[in-house]
């Protein structure tokens, strides 16, 4: 179910530089060096096949922006919400 923007921003509220782009949430990643950020890249991709969601990515160097939107039901839910806290996991690993 799509969540409403006052939840939305509850939500981002708890994740440090996420933020609202239009339908989605997103969130600009650097990394150390570009084999980093695609390591990230790539394991986020077997991650998201995993459950069947799968982010929108741009990757410019070592900068990577994931981006997060239900289609089927027209903008944020808590699948993207998960989704980004699992981002935030994931890109721990890579990042220090």
């Amino acid at each position: 179910m799509r969540l409403s923007d006052n939840e939305i921003g509850e939500q981002l509220r708890g994740l440090p530089g996420w933020s609202r782009n239009g339908e989605a949430i997103e969130k600009q990643l650097t990394f150390a060096s570009f084999p980093d950020a695609i390591a990230f890249v790539t394991r986020l991709a077997f991650d998201a096949e995993a459950v069947d969601h799968h982010p929108d990515l741009a990757i410019n160097y070592r900068r990577v922006t994931v981006g997060y939107s239900t289609h089927s039901e027209g903008g944020v839910t808590s699948k993207d919400i998960e989704a980004a806290r699992h981002i935030e996991e994931l890109a721990r690993r890579w990042q220090k």
